[in-house]
């Protein structure tokens, strides 16, 4: 029986090592999951950090897209007035 076991392994081991594979990948996933879910639940003093950063993204990123309307505008403008000279 014992033989029968270890041939089953020899033969199939490419297997095994996807079982451990998928094992190690569900394992890391979920403990990644309870750490953001701790994180979220505690209120942790990170994700305030990181939120005041992305106000701060966006705020630049509106402020940066009014700018690129104003010069497409200006652009588009010349554009119409120039076959009209």
């Amino acid at each position: 029986m014992t033989q029968n076991a270890l041939s089953w392994v020899k033969e199939n081991y490419f297997l095994g090592g996807l079982f451990v594979a998928l094992f190690t990948v569900t394992a890391y996933v979920v403990r990644l999951e309870t750490r953001v879910a701790t994180l979220e639940t505690r209120g942790s003093p990170h994700l305030q950090v990181i939120d005041n950063r992305l106000t701060v993204l966006e705020s630049t990123s509106s402020d940066n897209k009014k700018r690129l309307d104003n010069v497409i505008g200006i652009m588009t403008k010349e554009l119409h007035i120039s076959p009209q000279r």
